[in-house]
């Protein structure tokens, strides 16, 4: 069954949406996007969203496209029309469409606004039972990892490599420390217990799931200290897990081949996961 999507200005069915050939996300990626996870029908941290949807925005010199309140109303509009209980929906925010030039567009162009959404089991992940397994590659990313562009295609070839390789993700490595998986922040916990994750910088994307990760890990008491951290310590950690809006809290069992503890989803990381499902639920919108 076609999906509905939005674009700038219209739900319409997918095989009808279209957008300029001079748009400037197809043209140069000159573009950013949230995704946002819906959960039970719900909308899940979307004022986190927002908030980091208007930073990328301000980094980029790029105008807003609509208030909060009226993307708001198109998620929901989106999750309703296709149906959605667990899932995404994802928005992307281009610059606009002028003839292609490496300025930018004449100053009153209006920005490209397209959402549309994913069905997806989120909260029941068979994956969060095994665990993931991932392997390091060099991070050849751009210098400002912070900002959410759809500059994609070096962690696409990174999950590939991942694949090549028999795992399921990649993390990245700038000398000698990891920054981050290709779509998700990296995280390990040492033998005393300690949460241990790369400060927020721009390095690496500030996860708006990290980012409750750690207030919600505070909150139960559990230690935790933002640091890099190296492979080789990660293989030798009690426990290693990633974070991001699709996966929430997920084990990681085995990094370059090494199990990591006893190569099965840890205590922590799983009680993690429950708390986040739960505060998740309670909140989302």
């Amino acid at each position: 069954m076609s999906r509905t999507v939005y674009v700038n200005g219209a739900f319409v069915p997918e095989e009808a949406a279209t957008i300029s050939v001079f748009d400037r996300g197809f043209l140069f990626a000159d573009g950013v996007y949230e995704v946002t996870t819906v959960l039970g029908g719900r909308l899940i941290d979307f004022a986190g969203h927002m908030a980091r949807l208007r930073r990328s925005l301000a980094e980029l010199a790029m105008d807003a496209p609509a208030d909060e309140a009226e993307i708001l109303s198109i998620h929901r509009e989106l999750v309703a029309r296709n149906g959605i209980e667990e899932g995404m929906v994802y928005l992307q925010v281009t610059r606009g469409a002028a003839d292609r030039d490496f300025a930018f567009p004449p100053a009153g162009t209006k920005p490209s606004l397209v959402l549309f959404t994913q069905e997806k089991a989120v909260s029941d992940n068979p994956a969060a039972e095994k665990g993931l397994t991932v392997v390091s590659v060099p991070d050849q990313r751009w210098a400002r990892r912070d900002i959410k562009t759809v500059q994609l295609l070096y962690p696409s070839l990174a999950k590939m490599e991942a694949k090549a390789r028999d795992a399921d993700d990649a993390w990245m490595v700038e000398n000698g420390l990891v920054t981050e998986g290709t779509s998700n922040n990296a995280w390990i916990i040492l033998a005393d217990g300690t949460i241990v994750t790369r400060p927020r910088s721009e390095a690496i994307l500030h996860g708006i799931t990290r980012s409750a990760v750690l207030r919600l890990a505070e909150e139960a008491g559990h230690r935790f200290v933002e640091r890099p951290f190296s492979i080789e310590e990660a293989k030798g950690a009690a426990e290693a897990f990633i974070t991001s809006a699709s996966a929430f809290v997920m084990p990681v069992v085995r990094i370059d081949g090494a199990p990591v503890g006893a190569g099965v989803p840890g205590p922590l990381s799983r009680r993690l996961r429950q708390i986040y499902i739960e505060e998740a639920r309670r909140t989302a919108i």
